[in-house]
């Protein structure tokens, strides 16, 4: 399973757009700088972003993009579906009964990899551009870490078993 530059980037320019906007239009070649993505790249990405109701467009002098609604109420699986980005870990086409193999069956391991897709996508729809922002991903994903990573701008490194153990 591999996200294509296409999700990531429009992923990176969102969190870049909610991190540094404070109710102002941020202008795309300031991102493009920030996140080492070509402009023109950006512009393909935000057109679709803008289709796809996250982002809004201001014109004229300190012009540029503002999310279309809050951080908060902005999920990273609607950027990635907002850039056509198909969430998905099979060679099969999504919704279609026939498999990938040449005699349109479905190979042994098809439901795992589906399942995975699914999980993926669970998982992005459950994450939203501001807790990427406040870097609480890995707290609201991993509540055994504790709730004092919660609110924290850079949670602590997670103990691992091997570490433990010394």
């Amino acid at each position: 399973m591999k996200l294509s530059t296409k999700g990531r980037y429009a992923v990176m320019a969102l969190v870049d757009l909610a991190s540094q906007s404070d109710g102002r239009p941020v202008a795309l070649a300031d991102i493009a700088e920030r996140q080492e993505i070509s402009l023109s790249y950006l512009e393909q990405l935000f057109a679709k972003l803008r289709r796809g109701g996250l982002v809004r467009s201001v014109r004229g002098p300190g012009g540029g993009y503002l999310l279309a609604r809050a951080a908060d109420d902005t999920r990273v699986s609607d950027a990635i579906l907002a850039v056509d980005e198909p969430i998905r870990a099979t060679r099969c086409k999504s919704g279609s009964s026939a498999g990938c193999r040449a005699n349109k069956s479905r190979c042994l391991t098809h439901d795992l990899w589906e399942e995975l897709g699914n999980q993926i996508h669970v998982f992005l729809s459950s994450v939203s551009l501001a807790d990427v922002c406040n870097r609480r991903v890995l707290a609201n994903r991993h509540p055994d870490l504790g709730e004092a990573h919660a609110g924290s701008a850079k949670p602590e490194t997670p103990v691992t078993p091997a570490a433990a153990a010394e």
